[in-house]
């Protein structure tokens, strides 16, 4: 007599468990998440960047009159401009002929070939002669003080952070909370006053002496340095305390959190936790407004530039729009719009370094 077991239930059906050949080829690629990622945020940017050129051609063509009319008001006020002055100086100042696409097919051409004509503020320099002679001085002064007062800021509201309660915590949040609070401008005239005028310390104006001709020689570069301190020293001071606070508060709030809590468990020093587990998370929202403050750069500090007649795009772009040099203006408009798109996307691409979450 032979005896059987039934088998249970559902057993013939069944099939093995665990991370099989099916398994392994559902699970996500990292080098192709990757990869895709950062297509998504390249099409994202191209996308923006043709529309933010289109709404730069787009808008000096909606408001009233041409680039011409400016210099033909001022022409007028000594007496009547004849038809022949007036196309001379719409044939010099370039304006636009042809319907709206050939325009823009134009507007696209110039945009490639950076070409954007003669401005009438400074008649005859082209504008890209200005930007270029511009663009540098604004990116040493505005750009260096601003990722030096990013990095000593966040440093510090780490530091901050990490020792709340103490001394080391309180002078960098009072410190900081006093210098948020004066605006750009207020600062600047206060060192212009008494660094300036009261102990002569420093130059009052400008970018090099008067007798100075740029160039790369350590003397030039010496006096462009000295001349630059001021304008630097108000940027410093009127933006590392956002930095501070900012970076305080959102690493106060990490340090709650249940990885950090796990760290120390494990017996981890301090400096690692401080920086590799608790700061990398707590500095993305900062890093978002460093991009956003990083892609500004270009467009200078209109008013600390304006207040110490410091030559760079802030001061140019004040100087166009107060003489209504629309192709100087568009062409400005246009390359402060282009550094904030890169700016923002090196930061999309370093959050996804950062934060593996946000490839998804």
């Amino acid at each position: 007599m032979t005896s059987t077991t039934a088998a249970p239930r559902g057993a013939e059906s069944r099939t093995p468990t665990g991370p099989g050949p099916t398994a392994a080829a559902h699970a996500p690629n990292p080098l192709a998440t990757s990869l895709g990622f950062v297509a998504r945020k390249l099409g994202l940017f191209a996308l923006t960047l043709w529309a933010a050129v289109t709404v730069n051609f787009l808008l000096p063509r909606l408001m009233p009159g041409t680039p011409a009319d400016a210099a033909l008001a001022k022409l007028a006020q000594n007496g009547p401009v004849s038809e022949a002055t007036k196309a001379a100086i719409e044939a010099q100042l370039g304006v636009p002929t042809g319907n709206i696409f050939e325009q823009y097919l134009a507007y696209l051409h110039q945009v490639v070939t950076l070409d954007f004509g003669i401005s009438y503020t400074f008649y005859p320099q082209s504008v890209g002669e200005l930007v270029s002679a511009a663009l540098p001085y604004t990116l040493v002064l505005v750009g260096l003080v601003t990722v030096v007062a990013f990095v000593l800021g966040t440093l510090l509201g780490v530091l901050a952070a990490w020792k709340r309660g103490t001394w080391l915590d309180s002078v960098p949040t009072l410190v900081g909370s006093f210098m948020s609070a004066f605006p750009y401008f207020w600062t600047a005239l206060l060192l212009l006053f008494f660094a300036g005028y009261v102990l002569r310390l420093f130059p009052t104006s400008g970018a090099y002496g008067p007798t100075a001709e740029p160039n790369l020689s350590f003397e030039f570069l010496g006096d462009a340095l000295y001349h630059g301190v001021l304008p630097a020293l108000t940027i410093l001071i009127t933006s590392l305390g956002g930095w501070i606070l900012g970076m305080r508060n959102t690493m106060i709030s990490t340090l709650g959190d249940d990885y950090v809590t796990f760290a120390e468990a494990n017996g981890l020093k301090p400096r690692t936790i401080a920086l590799r587990y608790a700061a990398r998370n707590a500095i993305l929202p900062n890093l978002t407004s460093f991009g956003l403050a990083l892609g500004g750069v270009v467009g200078g500090s209109i008013l600390v530039e304006q207040v110490f007649g410091y030559p760079g795009i802030g001061y140019l772009l004040f100087n166009a729009v107060t003489n209504q040099d629309y192709p100087l203006m568009q062409a400005l408009f246009l390359m402060i719009t282009v550094s904030v798109l890169i700016a923002n996307f090196l930061v999309d691409i370093l959050y996804g370094v950062l934060d593996p979450r946000t490839r998804r």
